[in-house]
């Protein structure tokens, strides 16, 4: 019993990993939270939705909202968030401005598609796989193997090829990374585009485990995300999958031994415990300078 519910908690923690990894990206650069990531998660799922049924087909449709997804990320970097940099503008006013956003995508996901709960295909039903004694089903294999490749690729764009060396490089000193010809301002706006693109993944992968999609869905799993992000140590891309599987974990056992109504209410105990012995997360650290 233990063990079931300690590799069902894996299996959802690596979707709040995915979901933790767009946070660090944008905070790693920007110093900044992006608290529309929620809406930006179900957006990803409903674009999605629309694909699947204009009948594109599961991959076609995974592929069209990673995109489309990531596109609203960019743009929301280039309306609204470099303007207010521009300026100057204090991370207070860019913080309001993104909660803005959030509501915004929130209500026209409402106007598009209506605020009911509507049905989201399966997206993977080959049978039941056994582990140590454990019988998981394949939804939960592979949305566990999607989030762990999406993870690694992500990982390696990071910290092995040119454009990583480039986030890195804004993360460190944006200014003197602008004098060694970086394009900081394009650097930005592709980390929003991967952060977006987190979010689509994550998304679409509740969406199938679920088998649903709502407006209002990213509220508690952007949350989730974030006490995992900010648990791992927010900013410290290894630090946010910990955080995602502890958070899963956690989550799955108060379902098995306290009830359902504790399932949310839980990653923020481990949250608030963590913080209390270590406030800048397992893996953080207080000036935040690694991804």
């Amino acid at each position: 019993m233990l063990l079931e519910q300690i590799l069902n908690g894996v299996m959802l923690g690596m979707v709040y990993a995915l979901i933790a990894v767009g946070y660090s990206l944008v905070f790693g650069i920007l110093r900044l939270l992006n608290m529309a990531h929620g809406s930006i998660f179900a957006f990803g799922a409903h674009m999605a939705l629309f694909a699947v049924a204009m009948q594109w087909g599961m991959p076609a449709a995974f592929v069209f909202s990673i995109l489309m997804t990531g596109l609203l990320g960019m743009a929301m970097d280039r309306v609204i968030l470099a303007p207010l940099r521009a300026k100057n503008a204090p991370n207070i006013t860019c913080l309001i401005s993104v909660i803005g956003v959030s509501y915004i995508i929130q209500n026209m996901l409402m106007i598009c598609f209506d605020s009911t709960k509507k049905t989201f295909p399966k997206l993977f039903d080959f049978g039941n796989v056994e582990i140590f004694g454990v019988t998981l089903t394949s939804a939960q294999i592979m949305m566990f193997l999607i989030a762990l490749v999406f993870l690694v690729i992500l990982t390696i764009i990071v910290n092995k090829t040119k454009i990583g060396l480039a986030m890195r490089a804004s993360r460190e000193n944006s200014k003197a990374a602008n004098l060694m010809g970086i394009d900081v301002k394009k650097v930005v706006t592709f980390t929003f585009f991967l952060s977006g693109m987190c979010a689509a993944v994550a998304g679409v992968l509740v969406s199938g485990y679920y088998q649903m999609v709502y407006c209002t869905m990213g509220t508690d799993a952007g949350l989730k995300g974030f006490s995992a992000a900010v648990l791992g140590g927010i900013g410290v891309l290894y630090g946010s999958v910990v955080g995602g599987i502890v958070v899963g974990v956690a989550e799955a056992l108060a379902v098995a031994f306290l009830g359902g109504s504790f399932r949310s209410a839980i990653a923020y105990v481990v949250l608030f415990l963590v913080l209390l012995i270590r406030p800048s997360g397992l893996f953080g650290k207080d000036n935040i300078d690694k991804v």
